[in-house]
């Protein structure tokens, strides 16, 4: 469930610009703010059972977008790689090639 959240929280991130108002808020509610869907049906006067498939129904958006534009997926990769390099750098055995071929790598994530 950590896991869960945690995807879509950073999917939230990089395509919350895409989504409605409302679907923004629940989101942010439901996954920033830590609401129960009890507290964002309370405070929106609706019923649990629409935020619920409101908030199902911008998670699978959330999941095509990223199945589409891939963003979360390149930060995971270049965050890999910025690591890697960082260890080969303090490693200090580290050839410029090897160095050159992570830029490389890097640039081409973009």
């Amino acid at each position: 469930m950590l896991e869960k959240t945690t995807r879509i929280n950073y999917l939230y991130d990089f395509y919350q610009s895409l989504l409605t108002e409302k679907q923004k808020s629940y989101m942010s509610l439901y996954y920033l703010d830590d609401y129960s869907l009890g507290e964002i049906a309370e405070e929106y006067e609706v019923s649990r059972q629409a935020v619920y498939d409101n908030i199902k129904r911008t998670e699978a958006m959330l999941e095509e977008y990223e199945a589409k534009l891939l963003l979360f997926q390149k930060f995971q990769e270049r965050t890999k790689w910025i690591a890697e390099t960082k260890k080969l750098i303090e490693q200090d055995h580290f050839s410029s090639e090897d160095l050159l071929e992570a830029i490389k790598i890097l640039e081409k994530l973009d």
